[in-house]
């Protein structure tokens, strides 16, 4: 992700998997105090383009997805790429304005674990929490054992929502909303929305400028869940993920589908985001998934699917993209998306053994004789 300054930071591995001193139980973090961290794959490094020099932030937490809030601190938020271990199951942030300024990444950064307020007292119990995979105990919160896949800062509220992978039949993946309160991490507290079928399997996702989250789903389609339709309690013992089918809408993805299980599509879109903006020109809050199997783009606009393929070379394989506004007073030629088509297996792609990834701009022309 680029900052307003338009330095690069991205989630790399900067050393090894081993944390130092100050991410265990006797640190004089508070977050390590509550969720000591051992092991992060995966850390933080940070490219200035004018000096083409690295600077490398060590994380105790896991890194994978990147995302700026919008606070006053360009807080760097990260995800963990929804893994289910113990060190992986933590959100992590990182204070970029601390940091650059004091260059201290210990205590620059913080975490927290996912609790969900199954006490129903409106605030964390102490830090003794049913752990994952045990029943429900009166008066105990519950702490979820998997980490984000995608993060997503809310425009609207301050709250950072994310993405649950799927585990299995009773775990068909979730959206998930941290209010951190006024004293993050010890007021964090999460809420855990399950997604129903039809549905199932999210993987990236983003959020529009309402608070509505919108997430690609392997059931073939795009899902969205708006927090406002839920009719029921939002915490306390029942609310463990089960509790908002209301709150979720389904719109198949265009393609072919599957025989002999009804209506849908075959397409299993990696990851969603949501032009806030209208940088591409189709609109504001218009959701964009990653057409993985219709070697394109996908936009969802006024009910309708927008499939954008790349014609050539075939194999278009996106893993994420942005959007950009370069001149606000140059029409459709001064805004557009870049997106990147993945290296995994390029020779499978046209141009076969030695074809090299694309970083590809979408545009899009108000008409088609347009100049």
């Amino acid at each position: 992700m680029f900052d307003g300054k338009g330095r690069l930071w991205l989630a790399a591995a900067v050393r090894g998997v081993k944390n130092p001193d100050f991410c265990g139980k006797n640190s004089d973090l508070i977050s390590a105090k509550l969720f000591p961290l051992s092991e992060s794959h995966r850390q933080i490094a940070m490219l200035d383009p004018k000096t083409m020099k690295y600077t490398f932030v060590d994380t105790c937490f896991q890194t994978h997805h990147l995302q700026f809030g919008l606070d006053n601190n360009d807080t760097l938020w990260t995800s963990s790429g929804g893994g289910d271990s113990g060190d992986a199951s933590a959100v992590g942030w990182l204070n970029t304005k601390k940091f650059l300024e004091t260059g201290d990444a210990a205590h620059s950064q913080g975490w927290t674990a996912l609790i969900v307020d199954t006490a129903g007292a409106g605030k964390r119990e102490g830090v003794s929490y049913t752990e994952p995979g045990q029943p429900l105990q009166p008066g105990k919160d519950m702490r979820i054992g998997q980490g984000f896949y995608a993060v997503m800062p809310s425009p609207v509220d301050g709250t950072v929502w994310g993405t649950l992978q799927a585990t299995g039949p009773d775990q068909p993946g979730a959206v998930v909303r941290i209010n951190l309160g006024p004293n993050p991490p010890e007021t964090a507290l999460s809420e855990i929305y399950n997604v129903p079928l039809p549905g199932f399997g999210p993987r990236g996702g983003d959020i529009d400028s309402k608070g509505v989250v919108w997430v690609s789903l392997a059931s073939g389609h795009l899902g969205s869940f708006d927090r406002s339709k839920c009719k029921g309690p939002l915490n306390g013992p029942t609310a463990t993920g089960n509790h908002c089918p209301e709150g979720w809408s389904f719109y198949k993805y265009p393609g072919p589908g599957f025989a002999g299980i009804g209506d849908n599509s075959a397409e299993s879109s990696y990851y969603t985001w949501v032009d806030q903006h209208n940088t591409l020109g189709l609109g504001n809050d218009v959701p964009i998934s990653t057409g993985n199997l219709n070697d394109g783009l996908i936009a969802f606009v006024d009910g309708k699917m927008i499939t954008m393929k790349v014609p050539y070379p075939t194999g278009f394989y996106a893993k994420g993209l942005d959007g950009r506004i370069d001149d606000p007073k140059a029409g459709w030629k001064g805004r557009g998306l870049w997106t990147s088509s993945g290296d995994r297996v390029p020779w499978h792609q046209e141009g076969g053994k030695g074809m090299t990834p694309m970083v590809v701009h979408f545009q899009m022309r108000p008409d088609p004789l347009a100049d």
